[in-house]
């Protein structure tokens, strides 16, 4: 019997053997979640879902039509709703997605999934930016399982290693057997790994990833702005426009990428006790599903406003 034929009479069994490049592939060890939300990440749409491991053949794409009624565009690469929420380029809203916190850069059918992976789409408006290169609302992802499957380094830079914003942050990320390596701020960095700068932003804005933030979300994805000395900390709405200057002791916790650099959080704020107050923010509750947070001496706030 022929080689195709063989493939062709085996077909049906695919699900149990994968055989003859049918099938799903050689299961690997390892969850992967999935959450639908919108604006934002304010809003879950979907109950989350998740699966105890992940084949070969599995794609975010995938992921999703397993849990969710889908409709895509351009061949099918790409996600025109989901549960009957469209995209609408007049209204400039759509869907992204994002896996480990980062904005993903190929079509949602071309991703593959890897065990440990923490996906979130989200319905928001574009009219501020188009492009959001990281979010905080998987923690303690991407610092537990990297991208694509490869557990990246992360570096830890503090403006004190002895303070007490500093020591939070470390045993946030030890609390989830992520280990760190200490660094001065601004020190070369590999595009290949995670940095945590935990600092006032008087000091983090030697560096571009934190720069960004005085220039608003078109630049650096958050919608939050610093002004260029560092000492006011304006907070914006989706549309990138001033919905009131946060008061003295509100921390910012949010993540960004500037190119040829390593996904870069900041941990920070106008005065010390913001950044303390950031740092202990750190943590799953606090940032489910969240695309940047504002720590106010009152609340946590989720960004835009």
């Amino acid at each position: 019997m022929s080689r195709p034929l063989a493939c062709l009479l085996t077909a049906t069994l695919a699900l149990v053997a994968g055989g003859c490049g049918f099938g799903p592939g050689e299961a690997k060890k390892g969850p992967a979640q999935l959450h639908v939300t919108r604006d934002f990440g304010r809003t879950d749409l979907h109950v989350g879902a998740s699966k105890d491991s992940v084949r070969e053949s599995d794609t975010v794409m995938r992921f999703l039509q397993g849990e969710a009624k889908v409709t895509t565009r351009y061949g099918g690469g790409f996600v025109q709703s989901i549960d009957g929420l469209a995209g609408n380029q007049a209204a400039e809203r759509d869907w992204f997605y994002y896996v480990n916190g980062s904005e993903a850069s190929v079509g949602a059918a071309d991703y593959k999934l890897s065990p440990g992976d923490a996906v979130q789409w989200d319905y928001h408006d574009w009219h501020a930016t188009q492009h959001i290169p990281a979010i905080v609302g998987a923690y303690p992802e991407p610092f537990a399982h990297g991208l694509k499957g490869k557990r990246l380094p992360t570096r830890l830079e503090c403006e004190d290693d002895s303070s007490a914003a500093c020591k939070a942050v470390s045993d946030a990320l030890d609390k989830e057997g992520v280990t760190v390596t200490s660094s001065a701020i601004g020190s070369p960095a590999s595009d290949k790994a995670l940095r945590v700068v935990v600092a006032k932003f008087s000091v983090a804005k030697q560096l571009g990833a934190a720069k960004a933030l005085t220039l608003g979300p078109a630049t650096s994805g958050v919608y939050a702005r610093f002004d260029s000395a560092g000492g006011k900390l304006t907070l914006l709405d989706s549309a990138g426009r001033a919905s009131g200057v946060a008061p003295p002791g509100t921390g910012l916790v949010a993540a960004t990428q500037q190119p040829s650099q390593p996904i870069t959080w900041l941990v920070t704020g106008v005065d010390a006790t913001g950044v303390e107050r950031a740092a202990r923010a750190l943590d799953q509750s606090s940032l489910r599903n969240a695309f940047a947070v504002a720590v106010t001496p009152s609340s946590v706030v989720r960004l835009p406003r």
